[in-house]
């Protein structure tokens, strides 16, 4: 009876999955079409307020996903863990996983590096016509990037604060440390434990009610983008930057899935069959953190267990974020050739581990990928004030990274679960 209701439950979630993408994927064509007709039929002035205002569809959506991603890590994780049981299976666990994600992070940059190297996206740049002005938002964020600032960011001085400020790294810390102590106490914890657990089934069912508000989400994000900005202008300008980055992240993708069929084989399409909604989310809203609930859901229907999920997806949004860590040393290396700074090979796998250790952690902020990129300028003497030559196309590899952080983490999830032999099928 149990395993009959079980069936119908997931047969339903399938078909509510197969409409939400087809909705998102409309969605997503009638924003772009409203955005095009506001932005050739209105003058600059009305489009602005017109893409402010329809972007508060899409702030509802994702505030309403960072509503419950705090509750929703801790809850998660807490069991999680527990179920692992003592620290040595948890450390072999997380060994694995670190190691996953500090290969596949030195691999996207590698793969950011050779290609901005090979087709020099930067070199000949026309600076002219570049406002610098516009960097400075990002640029004065860079002054927090200490070694001190990065250790008080990872580390929590208060799990309530971490959860106000919705930081994933210093509640998977928190989580973590909590899930270790109530393992080791056994069964005397188990009350808490299972409160944690029905916790956690409850805000998954949050997520069922929040996804559908996603249509909405996209709508709202591709609307405003796509009235702002004139794309003739941006296609001739920043073709050879956004066609370079383009071909770096299309090698990137290559290399994932290859990997993925490596290790899951056939499985590897079912995978894809899975997370294609979620892929779909984080392309159009430029949020991978706004897919974190679904992406949950979806690979515990993949077929991975759901400790293995609670544990790997929020070390994943902290550590392995594949996409961002390819355009870091693309677009840093990019401003590099566009003011003629010519570095040696020594200077750029420099570059490379800097950009490895420093981003881990960071998910939490906002464009992260940006202000990583400005201060490790700012490291090796290139004018950060550079970071004005991407702004306006950053937006649209936004878009790309991720959805490349997604499906890194679902793949990394997935492997690290069959080889723990926590994979049902």
């Amino acid at each position: 009876m149990l395993n009959t209701q079980k069936k119908m439950t997931e047969t339903k979630k399938t078909s509510f999955l197969g409409n939400l993408t087809v909705q998102i994927v409309i969605a997503m064509l009638l924003g772009a079409f409203l955005g095009i007709f506001v932005h050739h039929n209105y003058d600059a002035t009305f489009a602005k307020e017109f893409s402010d205002k329809i972007k508060i569809l899409a702030t509802v959506f994702i505030r309403l996903v960072q509503m419950i991603i705090a509750l929703l890590v801790f809850s998660t994780l807490v069991p999680g863990i527990a179920k692992l049981g003592d620290v040595k299976t948890v450390g072999r666990v997380g060994g694995k996983a670190l190691g996953w994600f500090f290969s596949a992070s030195f691999i996207s940059l590698l793969i950011g590096l050779f290609w901005v190297n090979v087709l020099q996206p930067g070199v000949g740049l026309n600076l002219s016509n570049i406002d610098l002005s516009t960097a400075a938002e990002v640029t004065g964020n860079t002054k927090s990037f200490s070694t001190q600032n990065f250790v008080e960011h990872i580390i929590p001085k208060s799990i309530v604060e971490a959860m106000a400020n919705n930081e994933i790294i210093q509640i998977v810390i928190f989580s973590i440390f909590f899930g270790l102590a109530a393992a080791s106490i056994g069964t005397y914890a188990k009350p808490v434990t299972h409160f944690i657990e029905v916790l956690s089934h409850i805000v998954l069912k949050m997520v069922n009610y929040v996804m559908k508000f996603a249509p909405m989400g996209v709508f709202g994000a591709i609307a405003g983008v796509f009235a702002i900005k004139d794309l003739n202008e941006l296609v001739f300008t920043y073709i050879k930057f956004f066609g370079s980055f383009l071909v770096g992240i299309g090698s990137l993708w290559i290399f994932l899935l290859a990997i993925g069929f490596l290790f899951l084989g056939k499985r590897m399409k079912t995978l894809l069959n899975h997370i294609v909604g979620p892929l779909i989310i984080a392309f159009s809203t430029t949020s991978s953190e706004a897919v974190f609930p679904k992406l949950t859901e979806e690979l515990e229907r993949f077929g991975i267990k759901d400790k293995i999920v609670a544990f790997m997806l929020p070390l994943g949004y902290s550590f392995n974020l594949d996409g961002s860590m390819m355009y870091m040393t693309f677009a840093s290396l990019f401003i590099a050739q566009a003011y003629g700074i010519d570095l040696d090979m020594g200077t750029q796998m420099t570059m490379l581990l800097v950009l490895m250790l420093t981003s881990k952690g960071i998910a939490g902020v906002p464009r992260a990928s940006l202000v990583i990129v400005a201060a490790t300028c700012g490291m090796f003497k290139i004018p950060i004030e550079g970071i004005a030559l991407i702004l306006p196309i950053d937006h649209f590899c936004d878009m790309f990274r991720s959805a490349t952080n997604v499906l890194g983490n679902a793949l990394a999830t997935s492997v690290v679960g069959k080889w723990e032999g926590e994979d049902s099928e």
